[in-house]
């Protein structure tokens, strides 16, 4: 089993920036595409941005340009950088892990609150 911890969030104004992390153990972080999701009220969680084990990263339109994921393989952590925040991206965000062709596991953590506000 995998247990996923993402420390970090907060209360930023529009256009500041916030780096969460995503400490994953319980297993070998490196074989795992790490992926960042977003839930706001009132809707489905949604897959913002992912990394795989070579480094390979995808975002979603409304973040591009802004976020910018990352790993350190050798602390089981992963960091997606939040730029140019906007109080649409206000929503409590998550991370998870899956192998390559796999789901993704099904223990999601806690989450972290991201407000975006003046």
């Amino acid at each position: 089993q995998v247990q996923l911890v993402e420390p970090g969030g907060g209360l930023v104004q529009p256009g500041g920036s916030l780096r969460p992390s995503c400490a994953a153990s319980g297993s070998i972080f490196r074989i795992y595409t790490m992926g960042w999701f977003c839930q706001a009220p009132g809707k489905q969680r949604e897959l913002v941005a992912s990394t795989t084990p070579s480094g390979t990263t995808t975002y979603v339109d409304s973040v591009k340009g802004r976020f910018a994921i990352s790993r350190d393989d050798a602390k089981n952590t992963g960091y997606p950088q939040m730029n140019s925040l906007k109080p649409e991206d206000t929503a409590v965000y998550y991370c998870n892990v899956r192998r390559t062709a796999s789901t993704w596991f099904t223990n999601w953590g806690q989450g972290t609150q991201v407000t975006v506000s003046s």
